[in-house]
């Protein structure tokens, strides 16, 4: 039942069309611009090989300069925006302006104060400055210091970090689970350390980049299946085991299927109990990143795993990072314990990153016990409620108003599809002059025909401040023409029969 409440609907023709002129426009110009600054006409202001070096194989890739100097640098103010507060449901941006079309930028000494912040993965509201809720963080802080200058193999083995491990394990229910200090790092060092040459990764095409990334770095050779379709899937898995690695024909030492809870650009959940059945039909390998789903999804905050009700056992690698849901910054491995210690000792990030900061794991404890009750309250059931109940709000409302929105019901991640790159550009400007801060993504981040604006829903944003955005992105939706939307919702489902609701799940 999960998966026929996610929607993908397609945007009219004449939307790709419009989108693709609106690059070829922009990138006329950009040759033009090129020109100008060949004949001296106007000046390059990006990074060029010195006249000695020009000879030299080029060290910066020409398209991407290209790419860079022509389409992004004149939207760069749409990102990296500087905030000067907490980031959590609100928060104050530091107005700076550009004098040079975005190459350079100055402060001007204002603050723009009380921003709604709907862009950040804060998704349980822990991103937060109580003092009453941080007083363990501060208490660790003076016990332990900051920072531990050493790999967890060497001096740096705390015994909080001993505790979280087992905490982790016990919340996700499995038998063992070991920590890292960066999320990104925790794929893309790990990967390489369970597969090799003579593997066959199958990648959902939609993994992230720390799941590519640690892919490539592995030496496997990969395949990559369409998002969530499980007839891809099987069609990969039987030919691999019918015909075994190129050439030889040997048979793979390893098929490790990689794939995401919830993928943090479509906002799609994945179909785990299929994946599972597939998994164990051609006895290969499964890879869960859990990096958007741990904590956000599910009735107490378990993961995928709890939301389809299937045994945490039946996925051999679980990954998750506590920069999310928890707050905090890290992620972490879990499985059975022998997995877990082959890679105490072979994985590249377990043996030569520093350790987790003290006031970091703290942080992670103090969440993770807020989640599970174990402080003696219900604030952490109360967060996850509240979260899914913005969810569920909010994505209804937006396809109410006519908004092409992507992904699974139950996924605090909406994505608002703007496609125009002209109009992902006024979207977030417009946005900020309303005092509501978005995250606004384009090509190559994504498909050059689905720019989209990606929303994260937060337990700590209360029903005001999201009808405050709704307000304004109805609003904006139709100044803009964002409503591209051909199908008809209701905030009353009920009134409709149930297969309205498949339209293209």
């Amino acid at each position: 039942m999960q998966t026929r409440h996610e929607s993908f609907e397609q945007a009219p023709m004449y939307v790709a069309v419009m989108t693709y002129l609106g690059f070829g426009i922009v990138t006329l110009f950009g040759y033009l611009r090129d020109f100008l600054r060949a004949v001296g006409l106007e000046k390059c202001h990006v990074a060029q090989e010195r006249v000695e070096q020009k000879d030299f194989i080029p060290l910066y890739q020409d398209f991407e300069n290209f790419y860079t100097r022509n389409l992004y640098m004149r939207v760069r103010d749409n990102w990296n925006r500087p905030v000067c507060s907490l980031p959590g449901p609100v928060f104050d941006l530091m107005e700076r302006v550009s004098d040079d079309y975005n190459w350079t930028f100055r402060l001007t000494g204002r603050t723009i104060h009380n921003v709604i912040n709907m862009g950040s993965y804060n998704y349980l509201g822990f991103a937060e400055n109580n003092a009453d809720f941080l007083k363990t963080v501060a208490e660790k802080t003076q016990h332990y210091g900051v920072g531990v200058c050493s790999t967890r193999k060497e001096i740096g083995n705390l015994s909080i970090h001993e505790e979280l491990e087992q905490l982790v394990a016990n919340f996700i229910g499995v038998e063992s689970s070991m920590i890292f200090g960066m999320g990104f790092a925790t794929n893309s060092m790990n990967i390489p350390a369970l597969v090799g040459k003579g593997c066959l990764i199958l990648s959902d095409e939609l993994n992230h980049t720390s799941l590519i990334l640690g892919a490539r770095l592995s030496g496997a050779t990969i395949r990559v299946f369409k998002h969530n379709n499980m007839h891809s899937l099987e069609k990969m898995l039987r030919e691999a085991i019918c015909s075994g690695q190129p050439r030889t024909h040997r048979p793979w030492r390893k098929i490790l299927i990689m794939v995401e809870g919830v993928y943090s650009m479509e906002g799609s959940v994945v179909r785990l109990p299929e994946i599972i059945a597939l998994k164990k039909k051609y006895k290969a390998y499964l890879y869960l990143d859990e990096a958007h789903s741990i904590g956000a999804v599910g009735p107490t905050g378990r993961g995928v795993t709890e939301l389809f009700d299937v045994d945490p056992a039946d996925v051999d690698v679980m990954m998750g990072t506590f920069t999310k849901s928890f707050g905090a910054a890290g992620g972490y491995i879990a499985g059975k314990k022998e997995l877990v210690e082959y890679l105490r000792s072979h994985s590249h990030s377990a043996v030569y990153a520093s350790a987790m900061s003290p006031p970091v794991t703290e942080q992670i404890i103090r969440a993770m016990k807020c989640i599970m009750g174990k402080d003696g309250s219900t604030e952490g059931i109360r967060r996850i409620r509240q979260l899914a109940e913005n969810t569920r709000y909010f994505r209804a409302r937006l396809k109410e108003m006519g908004f092409i929105i992507y992904g699974n019901n139950d996924s605090p991640v909406v994505p608002i599809l703007l496609y125009m790159p002209g109009k992902v550009v006024a979207f977030a400007r417009e946005m900020l002059t309303r005092k509501i801060g978005v995250v606004v993504v384009g090509f190559p981040a994504t498909a050059i025909t689905e720019a989209r604006a990606r929303f994260c829903l937060s337990a700590a944003h209360t029903r005001d401040m999201l009808n405050q955005v709704l307000h304004h992105l109805d609003e904006v939706g139709d100044a803009l023409c964002l409503k591209f939307s051909r199908q008809k919702y209701s905030l009353r489902p009920d009134l409709y029969d149930e297969t309205d609701f498949e339209l293209d799940g």
